[in-house]
């Protein structure tokens, strides 16, 4: 079987770090270097999976486990079988794990113990296939999206080279492994580029304290919530000190909250931009844009084209073309979802591109009305959406300590009455999926079902 590049960059991980530590379980303390995550690799293999060897040479496997040696021993274990890789989330309940691997006609789901075959699947015939990625955006439905190594591998060096991410780096593993913000950040620099990580006990102020002082990582790659607990919590500067690199991603960080964690442990974060079927986007790399709501440029290796409605077209050598010829051609490019802003510190993510509606017979898109509430002073986060039906109602949910009357009143000064949302819902913080984008489901029901007018 021809070695995938994947697999090759793994063995010169190992010809140049295998005594090196490789990767640390904060909650036990449990290690291991490149040559033992190897070894158990091997052995966890051969005990499920030896019989299945030839079997398992292009079929998808559906696994999931926590962040941790396993779920590196898994993948490598895969990427040795010659297998596609398929990593779930670990909370998702092992009978929703089955139906998914059955939609995607996977080979095999992992169920703890041993691998499951399952009937009626496919084959993917080129050796380069060796991981397909499920994103939900905010729609909650799981899409496929299949990726070759060489995409894998282009995403994981765009990122590091422009985040100046090194060997000598300890990356701060919470956010999962095997999401698209994790490959690209954790998991395949560590595989590809021999760049270590620490798996984090909890995504608590003081637990993150605590692993920073034993353990002293450099590199955090996070989600705003995160950033914002540690913001707000009682913690000290020296509470971070290792701290060189704050990556916030996932979902928009408010301003308020960088400046906030800048007050606090005299370190900037730095926004990052991208999405599951492009990798990395846009890097602020000296956190200044960030302060002021952007995302800063253009990933290195990545090209940003404009187009019509302040959409982007991103071209590179990650963006994921399997299966999608139609809309990305033949050289990898996508248009996000998402409208965008370019200015003086690059780009200004303004929100998602919604379905325009009509108010009033009049046109709205409720992505603007979202933008202008995130600029009220104290406001958080917001989500702007609208009641399906003959008359839409737009409904609008802020994270925010204002009151209804507070943020009509601000909307006033600017912003047409026709405009202004008429059911509203006020929260300590939005809602995220466990992928840490805004759960708008979850908000279309709460504030139609029971918002304040």
């Amino acid at each position: 079987m021809t070695s995938s590049a994947l697999l090759q960059a793994w063995e010169k991980t190992l010809r140049t770090r295998g005594p090196q530590r490789a990767v640390v379980q904060a909650a036990d303390g449990r290690g291991a270097t490149f040559q033992e995550l190897d070894a158990g690799a091997n052995a966890w293999l051969e005990a499920v999976a030896s019989a299945d060897r030839i079997a398992l040479r292009g079929r998808a496997v559906v696994f999931a486990e926590p962040n941790g040696i396993r779920w590196l021993e898994i993948f490598l274990g895969l990427l040795r079988a010659g297998a596609v890789a398929v990593p779930l989330d670990s909370a998702e309940p092992p009978a929703a794990r089955r139906r998914l691997a059955e939609s995607l006609r996977a080979g095999f789901w992992w169920e703890g113990a041993r691998l499951v075959p399952l009937e009626r699947a496919r084959r993917f015939s080129n050796p380069e296939i060796r991981l397909i990625k499920l994103t939900s955006g905010t729609t909650g439905q799981p899409r496929p999206l299949v990726f070759a190594s060489s995409q894998l591998l282009a995403d994981a060096r765009q990122v590091t080279a422009t985040m100046g991410i090194l060997a000598r780096d300890l990356n701060y593993a919470l956010i999962p492994l095997g999401h698209s913000y994790g490959l690209g950040n954790l998991s395949i620099p560590l595989v590809a580029q021999g760049i270590p990580l620490v798996c984090g006990a909890a995504p608590l102020p003081h637990a993150i304290a605590e692993d920073f002082q034993r353990w002293h990582p450099t590199v955090f790659p996070s989600v705003p919530a995160v950033w914002r607990a540690l913001a707000a919590s009682d913690l000290k500067a020296a509470a971070l000190a290792s701290l060189r690199l704050g990556v916030s991603a996932g979902a928009p960080l408010d301003p308020a909250v960088a400046r906030d964690f800048a007050a606090r442990f005299g370190k900037r974060l730095h926004a990052f931009y991208g999405s599951s079927e492009t990798g990395g986007i846009a890097f602020d790399r000296t956190g200044e844009a960030t302060l002021g709501g952007g995302v800063g440029r253009p990933v290195r290796g990545v090209t940003i084209s404009p187009q019509r409605g302040q959409r982007i077209r991103i071209s590179s050598a990650a963006v994921f073309v399997q299966g999608n010829r139609r809309q990305c051609g033949k050289n990898g490019a996508w248009v996000p979802p998402d409208q965008v802003a370019s200015g003086r510190d690059g780009l200004t993510i303004l929100g998602r591109r919604g379905t325009t509606v009509k108010i009033g017979g009049r046109r709205l898109n409720p992505t603007e009305i979202a933008a202008r509430l995130r600029q009220i002073p104290g406001v958080n986060d917001a989500w702007v959406g609208a009641q399906p039906g003959p008359e839409p109602l737009l409904g609008a949910a802020v994270a925010t300590s204002l009151s209804i009357a507070e943020l009509r009143t601000a909307l006033h000064a600017d912003t047409a009455s026709w405009k202004i949302p008429r059911k509203w819902l006020i929260l300590p913080e939005l809602p995220l999926t466990a992928r840490g984008k805004t759960d708008v489901r979850a908000l279309q029901a709460r504030v139609f079902a029971g918002g304040t007018r």
